[in-house]
């Protein structure tokens, strides 16, 4: 659980640096979504990154599945809850991680309908294909506007309600998730825990600021 959950802190990290990309119009609103779409075409079409990709699909099924299994020998454990349980240890988020892995889970369906989808499969499912949009920039090769489908797809308040609430979800998954990790490693000693805990925090922050962020600077046209 503690592995798989280390492969999936680091691939947000990578997530939401390219996605973090679209932001470069605050700076140059010539861009027009071109650097995110160059890069986002380069992560779509490198085969070292698409090998990745599939170890990350298979370490998310890897995650979910371990937690199932947490969650099953926890209840075969303790099948019936203490009558009185006054002093109940850790905070409410690390007794929830089922639920916050679940709600996460659905998220995450949507998000990969919105963007995945029809970004490897080409408009299957009924998602019509993107518009194309030829970068000069990219051996004049035409690459999917992933820029344009999200100001398309964050037009929506209802979408952009439910990424907010999936990113805050994601937030308390790894305030305890981060710390989890390396506890399960053996990493828990009373002169390094507080730096992690302290980091884990940091980055929760940030990537979950710049996540929710996105929506929000699509649908206010903060970014154009």
């Amino acid at each position: 659980m503690g592995f798989t959950g280390f492969f999936l802190i680091l691939f947000l990290i990578v997530h939401c640096t390219l996605n973090s990309m679209i932001f470069f119009d605050l700076y140059n609103p010539e861009d027009n979504g071109q650097t995110f779409n160059h890069w986002a075409h380069f992560f779509g079409t490198n085969f070292f990154i698409r090998a990745m990709e599939y170890g990350l699909f298979l370490g998310l099924l890897l995650h979910i599945i371990q937690g199932l299994i947490l969650w099953a020998q926890n209840k075969k454990a303790r099948p019936v809850n203490y009558s009185v349980n006054k002093y109940r240890e850790g905070k409410w988020y690390s007794r929830s991680m089922g639920l916050l892995g679940t709600l996460i889970l659905l998220f995450l369906i949507l998000h990969l309908y919105h963007f995945w989808t029809p970004s490897r499969l080409g408009g299957t499912m009924g998602i019509p294909k993107l518009q194309e949009a030829n970068l000069a920039d990219y051996n004049n090769q035409p690459v999917h506007n992933l820029y344009a489908e999200m100001q398309n797809v964050f037009q929506n308040p209802i979408v952009v309600i439910i990424y907010i609430l999936g990113v805050i979800a994601l937030a308390w998954h790894l305030l305890h998730g981060f710390q989890s990790a390396f506890q399960t490693f053996g990493i828990n000693h009373k002169k390094y825990t507080p730096l992690i805990n302290g980091l884990g925090i940091l980055y929760t922050i940030v990537i979950c600021a710049l996540f929710a962020l996105m929506p929000v600077a699509f649908y206010f046209n903060w970014i154009d």
